[in-house]
Formats: structure tokens, C-alpha cells, sequence
């Protein structure tokens, strides 16, 4: 099974920790990042897709991503 995911934040350190722990759980980045101004809040967000390959589990809706 392929999982996928889309981590966002402040573009701050803890967004950089936030993607550093997923490719130290065994994700890998897919694509490029993103970067955006939110207008609400007055900041820049940044995004990273990331994705894992998981053997022997069936996709279920149900599955909580970030377990794996």
C-alpha cells in the first residue's frame, strides 16, 4: 500500500521539524514544496507532500497516517 500525506505549518523551525521527523519514520518527499501567505493570519505557510510504502496492510479510510 502507498500512503500519502500533506504536512503544512508556519514557516518556521517547526515546520522543518515536522518534515524531518516523517523522512525519519520512513517517508519519502514527492513533489516540490509549497509556499503561501495566509492572508487570515498575516503569515507565510510552507507544504510538503510526502509519501511511504507500507507491505502486508490493506488501505482502509479508517487509517490514522501518521501511525506509519
Amino acid at each position: 500500500m502507498k500512503l500519502y500525506r500533506f504536512l503544512s505549518g508556519p514557516d518556521d523551525s517547526s515546520f522543518c521539524h515536522k518534515v524531518t521527523a516523517a523522512l525519519n519514520g520512513g517517508w519519502h518527499l514527492f513533489g516540490s514544496p509549497t509556499y503561501a501567505f495566509d492572508a487570515e493570519t498575516k503569515t507565510m505557510r510552507c507544504g510538503q507532500a510526502v509519501v511511504k510504502d507500507v507491505d502486508g496492510v490493506d488501505y482502509d479510510a479508517g487509517l490514522k497516517l501518521s501511525d506509519y
